[in-house]
C-alpha cells in the first residue's frame, strides 16, 4: 500500500500522515503520547497538523480514530487531503487542524474502545452528575458477553439477542446495544466511569488551538453502520437548531440528525460532537460526522462481542486473537478500491463544503 493513503497498521498510518504533513506547506505538527504501547510494542500517539494562522477566526478541524480500528478509514481519508494540498483552498483567515488518531490504542490494537475498555464517543458527560440509565442493556449483558466464546455459546446468546428484537423490535435492540451504558465496565459500548485519556487529550488539544476561533467547522470519520461505502452525514444537534440550519447549508439537505432521529446511528449519550458547542462556547460550531456503511449490522456486532470477550479472557496475540483481530478490522475497513474511492470522494467533497462554509462565515 505504499501509494495508497491507506494503511494496513497504526503504525503505518501514523508514519504516512506524518510524511503528508510535514510535506503540506506551513504545516506545524505536534504529538501527543499515550501510555500504552502498540502490539509491536511501539509508541502509541495523537498527532496533530496545523495548517494556517494560529489565531483564525475560521478553523476546519478534521478527527481520526474516535473509534480505534475506524481509524483505518479516517486517516486514509486526512492523509490523502493532505497530499491533494486541499488546505491551499482555505480562505486567508481560515486555519486547518488535522487530529489523527485521537484513540491511538483502539486503532493499534483494533478495537474500538480506549484502552480502559470505554467508547470515546459515550464518555462525554458530566461525571458529577447521575449517570444515565439504560436497563434494557441491564437485561442483555450476560448474552452480549458470554463467559466462553464456542459455537454453543456464541449461538445461545444470539438467541437471546434475536428474542429481544422478536418481543421489542430491531430498532429498541440498537437502541438498548449501542445508545451507552455505564452499569458494566466489562461490556460493549461502555461510557465510562471518568474521562478517558483520549477524552482528557482531545478537550487539552480543543484548549490550546481553538481559543481565537469564532466559527469551527468539524468532520468526525466514522465506519460501521448504513449502506456499504455510503457516508451519512449525522449531525449531533436537534432538526431546527442554529447548529443544524447551518450543517445543512454546508453540507446539503441530506444531513441527519443523530439526536433527532433521523440518522442510521441509536440515539447516543456522551458522543464528542454534541459536548464540542460546550467545549467551545465562544465560537460557533458546525460539526458532522461521516458515517461511512461497511458490512451487515449483525457482522458488526459479532466482531465487537468477539473482540469485547478476547480482551477480557483470552490472549490478542494468540492465533485465536489475530483471527478475532481480522474480524474486526473486516467489521470496519472494506479492502476493496471502490470502498475506498467511495471514502475519498465524499471525504473530498465534505472537506471543500467545510471550508466554503467557513469562508463565508468568517467573511
Amino acid at each position: 500500500m505504499a501509494g495508497s493513503p491507506f494503511s494496513a497498521t497504526y503504525a503505518e498510518a501514523r508514519e504516512k500522515f506524518l510524511a503528508a504533513a510535514a510535506a503540506a506547506a506551513g504545516a506545524s505538527l505536534s504529538a501527543y503520547v499515550h501510555p500504552e504501547r502498540g502490539p509491536d510494542g511501539g509508541e502509541l500517539a495523537t498527532d496533530v497538523a496545523w495548517i494556517g494562522p494560529a489565531d483564525a477566526a475560521g478553523v476546519l478541524v478534521l478527527v481520526s480514530g474516535t473509534h480505534g480500528v475506524e481509524g483505518h478509514c479516517g486517516s486514509g481519508a486526512q492523509v490523502d487531503w493532505l497530499r491533494r494540498g486541499e488546505a491551499v483552498r482555505r480562505a486567508g483567515n481560515v486555519a486547518v487542524m488535522v487530529v489523527h488518531a485521537i484513540n491511538p490504542y483502539g486503532f493499534a490494537w483494533s478495537r474500538r474502545v480506549t484502552h480502559e475498555n470505554v467508547d470515546l464517543n459515550r464518555n462525554f458527560i458530566d461525571f458529577g452528575k447521575a449517570l444515565p440509565e439504560n436497563p434494557a442493556y441491564d437485561v442483555l449483558h450476560p448474552a452480549v458477553k458470554p463467559q466462553a466464546w464456542t459455537e454453543a455459546a456464541r449461538n445461545e446468546s444470539r438467541a437471546i439477542l434475536l428474542g429481544y428484537a422478536r418481543e421489542h423490535g430491531f430498532p429498541a435492540l440498537v437502541q438498548a446495544m449501542s445508545g451507552g451504558q455505564y452499569r458494566h465496565p466489562d461490556g460493549i459500548f461502555y461510557g465510562g466511569s471518568g474521562e478517558t485519556w483520549s477524552r482528557r487529550t482531545l478537550e487539552a488539544i480543543f484548549r490550546e488551538r481553538l481559543s481565537a476561533a469564532r466559527d469551527v467547522g468539524i468532520i468526525d470519520y466514522h465506519t460501521g453502520l448504513g449502506p456499504e461505502g455510503y457516508a451519512e452525514q449525522i449531525v449531533s444537534a436537534m432538526p431546527g437548531s442554529d447548529e443544524y440550519r447551518r450543517a445543512a447549508l454546508w453540507h446539503g439537505l441530506a444531513v441527519a440528525s443523530q439526536s433527532g432521529g433521523e440518522s442510521v446511528s441509536a440515539k447516543l449519550a456522551g458522543d464528542w460532537l454534541d459536548a464540542t458547542p460546550r467545549l467551545l462556547s465562544q465560537a460557533r460550531v458546525t460539526g458532522i460526522a461521516l458515517e461511512y456503511g461497511t458490512v451487515e449490522s449483525n457482522q458488526v456486532l459479532e466482531a465487537l462481542r468477539a473482540d469485547n470477550w478476547l480482551h477480557a479472557h483470552g490472549d490478542p496475540l494468540s492465533a485465536e486473537g489475530q483471527a478475532i483481530k481480522a474480524q474486526v478490522r473486516d467489521a470496519f475497513y472494506v479492502d476493496t478500491e471502490v470502498w475506498r474511492g467511495m471514502v475519498l470522494g465524499q471525504s473530498l467533497i465534505a472537506g471543500r463544503q467545510a471550508l466554503a462554509g467557513l469562508a463565508r462565515a468568517v467573511g
